[in-house]
């Protein structure tokens, strides 16, 4: 068996992990807010005003701290005025995007901030740059935001709503190199330093100004964006996806993976290390005192949609290997948690690497969601000095570290560490020294994610093939604690 090596400072402090990093997405493309989030009151599906409660109940058990809305792509083809007054007079649209379907707008601005209001949640809303207005999203904020008399607030009013929202999360448009018009960083930059500035803080309430930022590893954009506009933002984005195939020839199934895929998907996971690392360079020259918030607003992993369903709902299934991508993402994010300040994987129902499935009034969740409840306990913890000496995870001649690690002492003096191990066929013992916790060490726990076979998914018929367990494999000699990692398991370790 393996050894590997872990050492946990627990007296040097490493700044703290903002809960927004385990943020969400929730797009209208395919199944996500209609039949995900979206039932309508006359649904026989159990609901609070249109929204149903199980999607709702299982969020709040995650403590889902934000969710981006409405896209994506969507956010700029979406007009927000389409999406609020009567629900049977709002109008339709053709989503081009996402299927051609169309969309009866009757889930809009109120819709999504009362799902906030129940989700206990920030709501962080995109506005559209690509086909919108200036004085479009100027109303929007307007609208949402004011408190006292004008024509927005006044029909706000007219719409049920007495008292504005709070609303601290604007992106100013998305993915505008692409879906969002196509264009070159410096014509964004110029637009976003127009339009933010119509996106106004209103008596108390402060926005957090997002732009737009690169695709993968366009640094030149980046560049650009902080050249011409740093002051004038408090946060930029960053996409990117875990796709192990190719984009546009086939990405790969998300079920049956081949061992190349699986090694190919973690070494894809693995990259955004690099790729946060610098982005972060270029931001450090125009902000070394890291004021500006990388908010990588889509991540995750991104396969050919299931078999007979729309490509462009881009369904798919999910797997004991998208728990491993997002354990790993987190400790990533943890890492750079000086400047990373907000991720929002996507997406959060039936799309993607989604938390929650849905098939008419059934519901299940994923791996995915338990790694999201499973290291909870890191939301606004303090991260600790951890040092990691892997063995390597080898096949057809590459290396990956086989085990990832991150260490945070959450608010009440506990210390939870988070383990994964990526190989897929082997298991592994992983030794760590804890370092000034000698007081603690009797009260020790754990929680185990794992499966038998690199396929395994919950489905709805067998909605808890996939779901966590005690981890008793670990003994304890003095200040150092030996945990036996089953192959592809997440764990997370409680000190005190």
């Amino acid at each position: 068996m393996m050894t590997n090596k872990v050492v946990v400072n627990a007296d040097i402090e490493k700044g703290i992990i903002n809960k927004n990093i385990y943020g969400h997405f929730s797009e209208h493309l395919g199944r996500c807010i209609y039949e995900g989030f979206w039932v309508g009151e006359d649904s026989p599906i159990p609901n609070t005003n249109g929204i149903r409660n199980d999607v709702v109940a299982a969020l709040k058990n995650i403590d889902i701290p934000v969710l981006r809305w409405p896209g994506g792509c969507f956010a700029d083809e979406y007009h927000w005025k389409d999406g609020i007054g009567p629900r049977e007079s709002r109008k339709r649209m053709v989503n081009t995007h996402w299927g051609g379907v169309v969309e009866n707008n009757h889930f809009g601005t109120h819709e999504f901030m009362m799902l906030c209001d129940m989700l206990e949640t920030e709501p962080y809303i995109c506005g559209n740059v690509g086909s919108g207005t200036v004085q479009e999203m100027s109303e929007w904020v307007e609208y949402m935001t004011f408190d006292g008399e004008s024509p927005m607030a006044n029909w706000r009013q007219e719409n049920g709503r007495e008292k504005p929202w709070d609303l601290k999360y604007f992106g100013v448009g998305n993915e505008n190199w692409g879906c969002g018009g196509n264009m070159r960083p410096e014509y964004y930059a110029d637009l976003y330093r127009q339009y933010q500035t119509y996106v106004r803080n209103y008596g108390e309430n402060k926005i957090y100004k997002i732009a737009g930022g690169a695709n993968i590893d366009d640094y030149r954009w980046t560049e650009v964006l902080m050249r011409e506009a740093h002051w004038l933002m408090d946060g930029l984005s960053l996409h990117y996806y875990t796709i192990p195939g190719d984009f546009w020839k086939g990405k790969g199934a998300a079920l049956d993976p081949s061992e190349k895929e699986w090694f190919i998907t973690m070494k894809r996971a693995l990259h955004i290390d690099e790729l946060i690392t610098k982005h972060s360079t270029i931001m450090d020259k125009y902000d070394p005192e890291k004021r500006i918030g990388m908010i990588v607003d889509e991540w995750g992993t991104w396969f050919d949609v299931e078999p007979g369903t729309n490509p462009g709902f881009l369904y798919q299934q999910n797997t004991i290997r998208d728990a491993l991508v997002a354990g790993v993402h987190f400790h990533i994010f943890h890492d750079h948690s000086d400047r990373v300040q907000m991720a929002n994987i996507a997406q959060t129902v039936n799309v993607l690497q989604a938390m929650i499935l849905t098939e008419g009034e059934k519901m299940i969740l994923t791996p995915t969601y338990h790694v999201f409840e499973m290291f909870k306990v890191h939301q606004d913890a303090t991260k600790l000095d951890i040092d990691v000496k892997s063995n390597t995870y080898e096949l057809d001649g590459e290396e990956l570290p086989s085990v990832s690690a991150s260490a945070s002492r959450d608010k009440a003096g506990k210390v939870n560490i988070s383990l994964c191990n990526l190989n897929h066929k082997e298991e592994t013992e992983v030794k760590i020294q804890l370092r000034g916790l000698q007081d603690r060490i009797e009260k020790i726990s754990g929680r185990l994610l794992t499966a038998s076979e690199t396929n395994a998914h919950n489905t709805f018929d067998q909605p808890e093939n996939v779901k966590p367990e005690a981890l008793e494999s670990f003994t304890v000699e003095g200040d150092e604690l030996t945990v036996t990692l089953p192959a592809m398991a997440v764990a997370v370790v409680t000190i005190g």
